[in-house]
C-alpha cells in the first residue's frame, strides 16, 4: 500500500535580493552569514546594507552543515498562527545562539523535543527540513555530542 505525500501546506520564505545567499546555502543544507566588511559585524536577518554601521560593502561568510547553538530564548505555541501549522502542536519557537558567531542569534523551531525537556542555555544543533523539491528550512534539533 502507498501513502499519499502531503504537500507543504506552511508558508514557504520568499528569497529576494537580500536574502537569496542564505536561502541558497540554506537549500543546500549550509548556512551563510551575511558579515560587514568594514566593522566586521555580522547581519541577520540579511539587509542591504550593515545593520550596525549601515555601510554597504557586506559579504557571506560560509559556516558549513555543522552548526552548533545554545537556547537563548524560547515559546511554546499552543495555537496555530498561520494555516499549516495546526498538526505540530504545540510548536516550540526559539531562538537560537550560535556557538561560532555568539553575537548572532536566529529563529526556527525545535524539533524532536518534548516542552519539558526545554531550558534556556540546552545545546542543539541546526537540520534542515526540505520543505519542497528546492527549498528547505533551518530549524533546531537537541544536540548530540
Amino acid at each position: 500500500m502507498t501513502q499519499a505525500k502531503t504537500a507543504y501546506q506552511k508558508p514557504i520564505p520568499l528569497k529576494d535580493l537580500d536574502n537569496a545567499p542564505y536561502w541558497d546555502a540554506a537549500d543546500q543544507h549550509q548556512l551563510a552569514l551575511q558579515k560587514c566588511d568594514d566593522c566586521t559585524a555580522y547581519s541577520q536577518p540579511p539587509g542591504p546594507t550593515c545593520a550596525k554601521c549601515g555601510s554597504e560593502n557586506v559579504s557571506w561568510e560560509q559556516f558549513g552543515d555543522y552548526i552548533k547553538a545554545t537556547v537563548y530564548s524560547y515559546v511554546v505555541s499552543y495555537r496555530p498562527f498561520l494555516p499549516g501549522f495546526q498538526d505540530e502542536l504545540p510548536t516550540i519557537i526559539a531562538l537560537a545562539q550560535l556557538d561560532k558567531v555568539p553575537e548572532v542569534k536566529i529563529m526556527g523551531n525545535i524539533l524532536n523535543c518534548e516542552e519539558k525537556d526545554l531550558e534556556i542555555g540546552m545545546p542543539i544543533q541546526m537540520t534542515w527540513v526540505d520543505i519542497t523539491e528546492d527549498r528547505a528550512l533551518p530549524q533546531w534539533i537537541p544536540a548530540t555530542n
